[in-house]
């Protein structure tokens, strides 16, 4: 029977990835620390340095834009379903 994997809390991943974006310890020493892979650990510095970067890029909307295309996607859904229902009927005459 193969063991289960070891989930991480978000709290964890956060507090280990900032100390390996810190670089005040090697990959290798903060794995003896928290009892982590390396490789665990240069995974989420990267995904932490990607999300910074994101988030100075600007690329992320406000909850109104994303309210506003929510709206549109509902309204698309909706007329292809009204299509959907008139092809229907049409297609059993």
């Amino acid at each position: 029977m193969t063991p289960k994997r070891k989930t991480y809390s978000t709290d964890f991943k956060v507090k280990v990835a900032l100390e390996a974006l810190r670089e005040d310890a090697t990959l290798a020493e903060l794995a003896n620390r928290h009892g982590v892979h390396r490789t665990l650990i240069a995974y989420w510095k990267r995904q932490a340095f990607e999300g910074l970067t994101d988030a100075f890029a600007g690329r992320s909307e406000s909850p109104s834009e994303r309210s506003g295309e929510i709206e549109k996607l509902h309204a698309k859904i909706g007329e292809l379903v009204m299509e959907r229902d008139h092809l229907r009927r049409a297609y059993r005459r």
